[in-house]
């Protein structure tokens, strides 16, 4: 934090990059983070496995205390849901990423997102919503023919009791601020990780 004496009067807030998402547990999250690292993915190291709620996301540090106030909120009204991967799809020709599908999920997910994307985080999009689970992204067409092809038959199902503000490093790496289970209870909370597929 910049310190508050006489040289900062005046000065501009500083600013942290975060983002929201729900992570993807394990097993699946570090197989599809080692997916990634196969591909040649300069990124798979810096970004934990994850579905985004809010992209990347500059925002004041005194800023943090009300949007972590607006995610415990968010996350007190919601109850668990269950998220099924399946398959390969892409955003090409619009963007160059390969992505693993939502087959269940994807309406809970949608209501999530609008509900963080709201308040203090009421940002605009560059893209129309879509969640996903990235797996090569601004890499060669050849690359991105492979990814689609080697996961197409990709599967894996997990229950969803929460989700993460996420924080971006001066080094540039992506690490977990803080979690925020859901509050109402219910969802598939006996249910752990299953390989489906």
């Amino acid at each position: 934090m910049i310190g508050l004496g006489s040289s900062d009067v005046g000065a501009p807030d500083p600013q942290r990059t975060i983002g929201v998402a729900v992570p993807i547990p394990a097993p699946f999250g570090t197989e599809l983070q080692r997916w990634r690292e196969v591909f040649g993915d300069p990124l798979a190291r810096s970004i934990p496995t994850h579905i985004t709620l809010l992209p990347p996301t500059p925002v004041a540090a005194p800023a943090l205390e009300a949007i972590e106030a607006h995610l415990r909120d968010v996350a007190a009204t919601e109850r668990g849901f269950a998220i099924r991967l399946r398959g390969t799809a892409t955003f090409r020709p619009v963007s160059p990423v390969v992505f693993v599908s939502l087959a269940e999920g994807v309406g809970e997910c949608e209501r999530l997102e609008r509900k963080v994307r709201s308040g203090p985080l009421s940002v605009s999009l560059r893209f129309p919503y879509h969640p996903h689970v990235t797996l090569a992204h601004e890499l060669g067409d050849q690359v991105l023919d492979r990814a689609f092809k080697e996961l197409a038959h990709y599967e894996a199902r997990f229950p969803v009791r929460g989700f993460g503000l996420y924080e971006h490093g001066s080094d540039g790496v992506w690490r977990p601020r803080r979690e925020f289970p859901f509050g109402a209870g219910g969802g598939p909370a006996e249910d752990g990780p299953e390989r489906t597929g």
